[in-house]
């Protein structure tokens, strides 16, 4: 528990359990929490640990926003955000996880896949990108490499589905095509998520059935309140992980040199931006 791993007086308390979370009190409490993911980069550092973090969920459930949300005040040298493209041609051709084997972290990285090779049992599987094949050979093929290849290899695990309601996720959609700022988010295939509902339902229920391990299980967060879903996702990542505080050798600012003579302020040359603010 963070508890466990700060003082006493440093304790993060956890907002009421049911209600709104006003946006003073998901400040205050994000930057608690923004602290201790500091805090666990410079232990993932120092101890050469290694961390994989998986972010599925529903169309709108707010995935991005909670990485956004980690790696605002984090090294992005140690917590890498991975959102992966289409695959192209060649890598159509590839063995299915190697695309995303090639960014697995190395000793001291957090790797934050935003999506992950769950896309051939959710979207790949509704949209009929896979043959049943493929698929069945996927959903028997991924606990035994998420075993073999990650947990017994050293590498820290964490999966997290983000849900939200049906009602909700319309009313996200509906929210995106009036706000510009959120036009990138929209796209036919993620659309097709509000018709095809029951489909994604089933896929995403027979999914974490059968991908839901003692070595790998499924942590799923309730999103429709995206406040209240970004501190606990966040606050059980930390709790999850054993990490302990680590002593940093902090520089010292030294003196500035002396002003050469026939020295100058400012750069001389180039062109200064309007100063429109």
């Amino acid at each position: 528990m963070l508890k466990d791993k700060r003082k006493k007086d440093e304790v993060i308390e956890a907002p009421a359990a049911s209600g709104k979370v006003s946006r003073k009190e998901f400040e205050k409490e994000l930057a608690k929490l923004q602290v201790e993911l500091t805090r666990l980069q410079t232990w993932v550092k120092d101890k050469g640990a290694r961390v994989i973090v998986v972010f599925e969920g529903r169309d709108t459930a707010g995935k991005g926003g909670v990485i956004s949300r980690i790696t605002a005040r984090t090294s992005p040298r140690v917590y890498r955000h991975v959102a992966l493209p289409v695959p192209s041609d060649r890598q159509k051709t590839q063995v299915f996880l190697q695309r995303y084997i090639a960014y697995f972290p190395a000793a001291g990285e957090i790797v934050l896949f935003d999506r992950s090779w769950y896309n051939r049992a959710g979207v790949e599987r509704v949209m009929g990108f896979v043959t049943d094949e493929d698929y069945e050979r996927f959903i028997t093929m991924v606990p035994v490499v998420e075993r073999e290849l990650i947990v017994n290899n050293d590498i820290i695990l964490r999966k997290y589905f983000l849900d939200v309601s049906q009602d909700e996720q319309r009313r996200r959609f509906e929210a995106r095509i009036k706000d510009p700022v959120k036009h990138w988010k929209l796209s036919p295939m993620d659309t097709e998520s509000v018709r095809r509902w029951w489909d994604y339902t089933v896929a995403y229920q027979r999914m974490i059935a059968a991908t839901h391990t003692s070595w790998a299980p499924w942590y799923i967060v309730p999103a429709d309140n995206k406040r209240r879903a970004r501190l606990n996702l966040i606050r059980h990542l930390l709790d999850s992980i054993p990490y302990g505080k680590v002593d940093i050798d902090l520089p010292k600012i030294p003196k500035a040199q002396r002003r050469p003579k026939n020295a100058t302020e400012g750069l001389g040359a180039g062109q200064p931006i309007p100063s429109h603010y």
